[in-house]
């Protein structure tokens, strides 16, 4: 099909791989709105996303991001809240994008989207309605993970590990258990595949818990248990995918003015602190 016109192309896709589709009208009212205020869409991308210039983001996450950042900012309230137009943009991008699109796109319009206020975040959509039953917290699926607040001495200073994911925001490295897997044990595991390095643990430093939303499974709570642990000070050698895209080793006297997730500080600090006692 030779054409540059994008409603002809539009209607050649609907038919070859949505016949029948319902919404094909909406679907081109979208497409068009998109396009004419592509040049203000991207403007905003740039702001939220000050590290990815827009021609280096990938075909399919641009314009996921297009779609999403649209109905987050112009559409219909009432027809697509504003929660719904992300949880939606991240799934088109889990489909058809690449391994960490979707978080890409979660990082960038969740951040435009408190930047405006977190507007409807108790409102459902009329469009989309969840596949899943609502179930209590206590039946979620319970997935274990285990993470560490890494530290090594060099002469007289202490250095502590963190990763830094696509969102900005430095953290602590942690990973998923296997089934029935002790977290002491799991974690050694996971620290050495993540960032490459041993680690001896010497103390539990806590539990945190969250839900995530799992396309397979819907709802589920995440239990992560993390400890201090000891490393030699060593190049880090950052594991392949997984939303990460760097580690590196901080001076304790570093880490102060570095931007973490609020449920990571103060574990962060409860280790420094006993790092700090032990020097």
């Amino acid at each position: 099909m030779k054409t540059d016109d994008p409603s002809e192309i539009l209607a050649h896709n609907i038919e070859e791989f949505a016949p029948g589709l319902k919404d094909a009208a909406f679907v081109e009212d979208l497409m068009k709105s998109v396009m004419g205020r592509c040049e203000q869409l991207d403007k905003v991308i740039v702001e939220a996303a000050p590290d990815w210039p827009i021609e280096k983001i990938s075909v399919v996450d641009r314009n996921v991001l297009r779609l999403g950042l649209y109905e987050l900012l112009f559409a219909d309230r009432k027809e697509v809240p504003a929660k719904v137009a992300i949880n939606e943009a991240i799934e088109l991008a889990k489909t058809y994008g690449g391994e960490n699109s979707g978080k890409f796109i979660n990082g960038v319009l969740g951040a435009i989207y408190k930047e405006i206020g977190e507007p409807g975040k108790e409102e459902v959509s009329k469009r989309k309605k969840n596949k899943f039953k609502d179930v209590p917290y206590e039946k979620m699926p319970l997935e274990q993970l285990g993470g560490a607040v890494v530290y090594a001495r060099d002469g007289e200073d202490i250095y502590v590990a963190l990763v830094h994911d696509i969102f900005g925001h430095w953290t602590l490295s942690k990973g998923r258990m296997i089934p029935g897997e002790d977290p002491l044990p799991g974690t050694i595991r996971k620290i050495k595949e993540e960032i490459g390095v041993d680690i001896d643990i010497q103390e539990k430093l806590g539990e945190n818990e969250y839900i995530a939303n799992d396309p397979e499974v819907g709802k589920k709570r995440k239990n992560v248990t993390y400890f201090l642990a000891k490393a030699k000070h060593e190049d880090l050698k950052l594991e392949e995918g997984g939303g990460l895209d760097d580690a590196r080793w901080f001076k304790l006297s570093e880490i102060v003015d570095l931007n973490f997730y609020d449920d990571i500080l103060p574990l962060v600090t409860k280790a420094v602190n006993i790092l700090l006692d032990k020097k």
